[in-house]
């Protein structure tokens, strides 16, 4: 954990490095299954020049804000809510852009109604393996709204990576691991 904080600070960012928690992140990150806790991954994240968004919103350069969101896990595995979208986008000034990390891609409506420009998202994997990716896609398994790729609703752009890693099974088929850069330009 502590090579892997260290190496963020090294990310060379015109604005910084940012970080929401995923459905494995404290969940996994107990003192009964690992050698340290969620705490102590923030302070090192913190320590190395991460900042860390838990249902919070930072503005950047006078221009655009990042929103970042409590993993929907929270409610599941904490029995703690997280805050909804609306009243964490609501307070911002909308005539500035406004991204949006949420680790699931599952509140896609609430998002574009709230008045998220971009949302990124990754916890699908691509799907990771065939046939889940195509059963998951076929009969609407799960609560995720998109499993890959890029999709507009009304004036909202949402990205779902497949990400670098895999899960608790070790591989991926059907689906690539891919590093995504976003380019967001002016008008």
């Amino acid at each position: 954990m502590i090579k892997a904080t260290q190496a963020l600070q090294d990310v060379n960012t015109q604005y910084g490095v940012y970080y929401v928690f995923g459905n494995h992140d404290k969940a996994l990150y107990r003192p009964d299954s690992r050698d340290f806790t969620g705490d102590d991954l923030v302070a090192e994240l913190e320590k190395n020049g991460v900042i860390v968004l838990q249902d919070e919103s930072i503005l950047l350069d006078d221009r655009f804000y990042i929103v970042g969101r409590q993993d929907a896990s929270e409610e599941f595995d904490f029995g703690r809510s997280r805050a909804a979208i609306a009243d964490l986008i609501n307070p911002l000034d909308h005539s500035k852009y406004i991204i949006v990390l949420d680790h699931q891609p599952r509140d896609y409506a609430a998002e574009a109604k709230a008045g998220a420009d971009l949302v990124l998202s990754g916890h699908t994997h691509g799907g990771q393996m065939i046939p889940l990716k195509q059963l998951i896609n076929w009969f609407s398994i799960g609560q995720n709204d998109r499993i890959y790729g890029l999709e507009q609703r009304d004036n909202t752009n949402f990205v779902v990576t497949s990400g670098i890693s895999d899960w608790a099974i070790q591989f991926k088929t059907g689906t690539k691991s891919e590093f995504v850069i976003v380019d967001v330009k002016e008008h």
